[in-house]
């Protein structure tokens, strides 16, 4: 789709305000110490992706963390549909 993708959170050039996580559980704790090393603010874990450890750990070391929850549809609840040119 043209997108440039990065293996890594550190490779990302500029600032990342949000780490959006569509992968399976196991492999969020790498994730999450990833962006604690970034000192990043944010994570938000996908629907079905639940690693309470992981995000206990994140919001203790003061992350807003979001989790089982998908961004899509919260943006519909809160704003409607998006518009289409």
């Amino acid at each position: 789709m043209g997108e440039k993708a990065y293996a890594t959170l550190d490779g990302v050039p500029g600032k990342i305000d949000l780490v959006d996580v569509f992968r399976a559980p196991e492999y969020v704790d790498k994730i999450v110490e990833e962006c604690l090393t970034l000192k990043l603010p944010a994570i938000w874990l996908q629907l079905d992706v639940v690693n309470i450890p992981a995000a206990l750990r994140a919001r203790v070391a003061g992350m807003q963390v979001v989790m089982n929850r998908c961004v899509y549809q919260d943006y519909l609840r809160f704003f409607g549909p998006v518009p289409h040119p």
